[in-house]
């Protein structure tokens, strides 16, 4: 990191470090089933705070790299450096620096949108994980609340190991895009089966109770109990460690999407935490209307499927505009979403 990014990137850490403890010591001090209205409006403001985000960007996006100085120069090292789809020959400072910053939002809104609609996925498998454990639902708060705080950590090494290895390794980008194209194909295909999370077998509770003295049940919120002087990890733990395995997963299909929009490494994290920030307020809006995305998976292997080939074309020196990704994108997350409202699934008929 220059002095540039490491005060933007300080700053935004402090801030969102704010947040989740303003989160934690006042909205979150008791526990309770989070109704279908307060978890809209929690959405509806995350999703406001990540559009800021992107407003900021288009006016002062140089802020992240260059801080308040720059030259035309350091935007041509900049597009060079992260492969940015634009051209900026000719232009003064200041239309490059425009030409730039849209660019720059362009892509962090791209990232975003696919993160959240990959994560909705990801928020089932989080309902069946609550289901199976028999979590009562007035701690899910509290456990996502630590869960997305570890997310946090989790991406922020993922992405820049990731983004350092892209920009040594080009060649790893098709591994990426194979990848997607993979996990996309296999999500269609399996569609339609019923997913199920067998605790006994779980990878991750055999690791714990191999390793780890554990309580034998629920002790309200708490994640600890001592008892006999003897430190004890409660089966809520266990969950918080499930949730985080499953995220660890989700990330590896995610991430790579994100990098399919943009090399930034900056741009993937940022459009990864806010979506993740969103993350337990959308967890309890989706809860509620689970029944009415009948064609989700559908259209998130569809998803998957063009941006993993939208990564291999680059091979073949084919590149797909950051705009007409979104809008593709857009397009069919906007299809599933409307198909699944007019053709709702019938009670005595789980196919599709």
């Amino acid at each position: 990191m220059n002095p540039n990014e490491l005060l933007f990137f300080s700053v935004f850490i402090a801030v969102i470090t704010g947040v989740l403890l303003l989160d934690l010591g006042v909205f979150d001090r008791r526990n309770h089933i989070i109704p279908f209205k307060e978890a809209l409006f929690w959405t509806v403001l995350w999703i406001g705070v990540s559009l800021a985000f992107y407003v900021l960007l288009i006016f002062h996006g140089e802020w992240i790299h260059l801080g308040g100085n720059g030259t035309v120069d350091d935007i041509r090292l900049l597009i060079s450096r992260y492969g940015h789809p634009i051209k900026i020959d000719n232009l003064n400072y200041q239309d490059a620096l425009r030409v730039y910053n849209n660019n720059l939002a362009l892509e962090y809104l791209t990232g975003y949108l696919i993160e959240k609609a990959l994560s909705v996925d990801n928020i089932f498998v989080m309902v069946m994980v609550f289901y199976a454990f028999g979590v009562e639902p007035r701690y899910y708060r509290r456990v996502l609340f630590w869960g997305i705080l570890a997310a946090i950590v989790l991406r922020f090494v993922f992405i820049f190991s990731a983004s350092a290895l892209i920009i040594k390794f080009d060649w790893i980008l098709y591994i990426f895009g194979a990848l997607l194209v993979y996990t996309g194909i296999k999500m269609f295909l399996t569609r339609d089966k019923e997913e199920k999370i067998d605790i006994a077998t779980h990878p991750v509770v055999k690791f714990a109770s191999k390793h780890f003295p554990v309580y034998p049940t629920f002790v309200r919120h708490h994640f600890f109990v001592t008892s006999g002087r003897k430190r004890y990890i409660t089966p809520l733990f266990i969950v918080l460690m499930v949730i985080e395995f499953t995220d660890l997963i989700f990330a590896v299909d995610s991430i790579p999407a994100i990098f399919s929009v943009t090399k930034d490494p900056y741009i993937v994290f940022f459009s990864n935490i806010f979506a993740i920030l969103g993350l337990r307020a959308l967890f309890f809006m989706v809860v509620n209307v689970m029944d009415l995305f009948r064609y989700l998976k559908t259209g998130l292997s569809i998803l998957l499927v063009f941006i993993g080939l939208k990564m291999l074309l680059h091979f073949l020196e084919i590149g797909i505009p950051t705009a007409i990704s979104l809008y593709v994108i857009l397009a069919i997350l906007a299809v599933s979403i409307i198909a699944s409202l007019l053709f709702p699934e019938k009670k005595n008929n789980k196919a599709l």
